[in-house]
């Protein structure tokens, strides 16, 4: 039996969820579409459109809505991607900054539609959680100065090589 999800979280889009869902679901392996319902033809400049999608990424559920212009995503909420090597982190930055994200500090981005995401190699937590203060210090300094983390240079850093 598998266990259903209590908390999904619910990103609200001015008019481009169905966009941002398709472009979201391109980008991650394991990523689908479960649900969408669109507005009824006969709303006002929505009819037709995309009004909720439940769609899910790497087994986490999340619903997208059109909802108009009242709200934006800030960097007070993102998305944290646990990532297994220096290729995942790569591919999932370069996809999500591209056609107009921004790339940020310290594994930050955002991507076109404003939402904040941190792409994040899993070495990070294992280097930085180190027993011995000196070596974490100097992976938290050499992760300060980077944008797209590099495991290498956290490595080094960590090595006391960098």
């Amino acid at each position: 039996m598998s266990a259903t999800q209590k908390i999904t979280p619910f990103l609200w889009f001015d008019n481009n969820a169905e966009e941002a869902v398709n472009f979201y679901v391109s980008i991650f392996a394991d990523a689908k579409i479960l649900n969408l319902s669109r507005y009824p033809e006969e709303v006002p400049d929505l009819g037709g459109k995309a009004m909720s999608i439940v769609f899910q990424l790497e087994g986490q559920k999340f619903m997208a809505l059109n909802g108009g212009p009242q709200f934006k995503f800030t960097e007070a909420i993102s998305l944290l991607v646990d990532c297994t090597s220096q290729e995942e982190v790569d591919n999932l930055w370069d996809k999500l900054i591209a056609d107009g994200g921004e790339p940020g500090r310290c594994a930050w981005l955002k991507d076109k539609f404003g939402l904040s995401w941190q792409i994040v190699p899993r070495q990070l937590g294992e280097l930085m959680g180190d027993s011995d203060p000196q070596k974490s210090q100097r992976v938290m300094q050499a992760m300060l100065q980077m944008s797209k983390i590099d495991i290498a240079g956290l490595q080094a850093a960590y090595d006391g090589t960098d």
